[in-house]
């Protein structure tokens, strides 16, 4: 069965009385080529454990099951799981749950699954096709939760992949940039258009490989007045740090000017020209100003 065939879709929908639900973001994946290069960047070996986000029909599933030791799929359509069960039904290492990621304890799913067939784990890759509209909470649940993962390949809006790779200076720099690449390097995988969905969203779609650091890409003295600043920086993007930052922490201006002085940053300077070491600098001078 080629789950990737509109056709096979539609047979399934019709055979299931399935409707494709909006509100879920849900959009199947039609083409081999993209299906086959998303496996092959998540660097999937067979003593790996697999945890996918959102299997739809099971497309990435059964492909990412002749990859990894074992796949488990996170489903929050229970509408979707008989359809899964019969998509999959070949597969003996695949375990479905019916679960909304954004409540699921994945240290919980990982401490039941320790060993493949008697053998230890070797790694653990996340995969998703994420809706749009829970992106950014489920790739931040996952990195603050400090799930042990090696990596995390997503699919997602192409505008939202862009802004978790820009650099600083750029127009779409921001708050997600700095808080993914805070925990994790990031690797473009693969273009996806929209014209390969069934149903066809109105955007395009990009594949991006989170690896996630074993080491957090810069020293903090406290990691949530460090995103706290961040998150205050770009609430006001378009005004100076010095107007930006006076109120955060309950900071006066005056102690604002003083740590921008201490951390060499021009107070007239905006938050998207400041790099990851400038915002962990910025941060570092605050903390001892707290009280």
């Amino acid at each position: 069965m080629k789950l990737y065939s509109p056709a096979t879709i539609n047979e399934l929908k019709k055979k299931y009385g399935f409707r494709l639900s909006k509100s879920l973001g849900q959009n199947f994946l039609t083409d081999k080529n993209i299906i086959d290069k998303i496996i092959e960047k998540s660097m999937i070996g067979k003593e790996d454990l697999v945890i996918e986000i959102g299997p739809g029909i099971g497309v990435l599933t059964a492909a990412a099951a002749e990859a990894a030791g074992k796949v488990i799929a996170v489903e929050i359509d229970r509408n979707l799981i008989p359809i899964l069960k019969e998509t999959l039904s070949e597969y003996d290492n695949i375990e479905i749950i019916n679960s909304d990621v954004l409540k699921t304890d994945f240290r919980e799913i990982l401490e039941q699954n320790r060993e493949i067939d008697g053998q230890k784990i070797g790694g653990i890759k996340i995969l998703g096709n994420l809706p749009y509209y829970i992106t950014t909470p489920i790739i931040m649940k996952i990195l603050e939760d400090r799930v042990p993962a090696d990596s995390i390949t997503i699919m997602l809006q192409k505008e939202v992949a862009d802004r978790i790779k820009a650099g600083p200076g750029t127009k779409v720099y921001g708050a997600l940039s700095v808080a993914v690449q805070y925990y994790c390097t990031v690797a473009h995988v693969v273009n996806a258009p929209k014209e390969i969905f069934v149903p066809q969203p109105k955007v395009d779609s990009t594949v991006i490989r989170l690896d996630i650091r074993k080491e957090k890409a810069v020293r903090l003295n406290d990691e949530a007045v460090f995103f706290a600043v961040v998150k205050a920086g770009f609430g006001q993007r378009r005004k100076t740090l010095l107007n930006s930052l006076t109120g955060v922490l309950g900071l006066s201006k005056e102690e604002i000017a003083s740590i921008l002085e201490a951390a060499s940053i021009d107070p007239v300077r905006r938050a998207e020209t400041l790099s990851l070491d400038e915002f962990a600098a910025l941060s570092n001078a605050i903390r001892p100003e707290i009280n």
